[in-house]
């Protein structure tokens, strides 16, 4: 494990190519996938959804939606976590209020306020605004999974060249419902690739003080 946060996040590189010798077992994905949960989200809605793929079969359906400049990522790594961004995520966010009741982590005052303030912004809400809250906590997670995976001693590469359309349906998942914010790949780097450092713009360039 790498507790050194400033190398995780300053040495971070997308891996093209991975170490196929090297396996992540289910139970170290879902506890990456555990640790990062605890991302922030608007309203607490945790509005993402995952999919590790980690089989041949899963592996052929990235394939189906998926541009071939992202297939060594896929064909390489142990496992590609989709990320979606759930749009009916405020379905559930009484029952996640309740179980913070029970667990004793808010009064049922509290609960009360958040519930009759936030939940019927998105029982209202259109489509638009869904999807961008989901967007941005899919976001959000997707960036806190990446650094994980760092600690854990793993590389990843986020991915978004897809067919956006498809990505849902090949799992099983409502389109509607289920919005496709990146593929990431997760394992060992191929100790034979030289990943070369990446040139930034200039920080007073992307900013500004109002």
């Amino acid at each position: 494990m790498n507790n050194d946060f400033k190398d995780i996040m300053q040495n971070r590189k997308s891996i093209r190519h991975y170490d196929s010798s090297v396996k992540i077992s289910r139970d170290e994905l879902l506890e990456i996938i555990n640790e990062s949960i605890s991302a922030p989200s608007a309203c607490n809605l945790q509005s993402w959804h995952f999919v590790i793929v980690d089989t041949p079969e899963g592996k052929k359906k990235l394939h189906d939606f998926l541009m071939p400049f992202n297939y060594p990522q896929v064909d390489t790594a142990p496992a590609t976590i989709m990320v979606f961004g759930n749009t009916k995520s405020y379905l559930k966010y009484r029952d996640l209020w309740n179980g913070m009741v029970e667990e004793k982590k808010v009064t049922p005052e509290a609960r009360d306020a958040a519930v009759n303030t936030f939940l019927p912004l998105y029982e209202k809400a259109d489509r638009q605004m869904l999807v961008a809250d989901a967007m941005v906590d899919a976001s959000l997670v997707s960036m806190q999974l990446m650094l994980v995976a760092r600690e854990h001693g793993y590389e990843t590469n986020p991915m978004a060249g897809y067919d956006a359309s498809k990505a849902a349906a090949e799992f099983g998942l409502d389109p509607e419902q289920y919005i496709p914010v990146m593929a990431i790949s997760i394992g060992k780097p191929d100790p034979s690739e030289v990943v070369p450092d990446t040139v930034r713009y200039d920080v007073k360039d992307v900013t500004e003080f109002a």
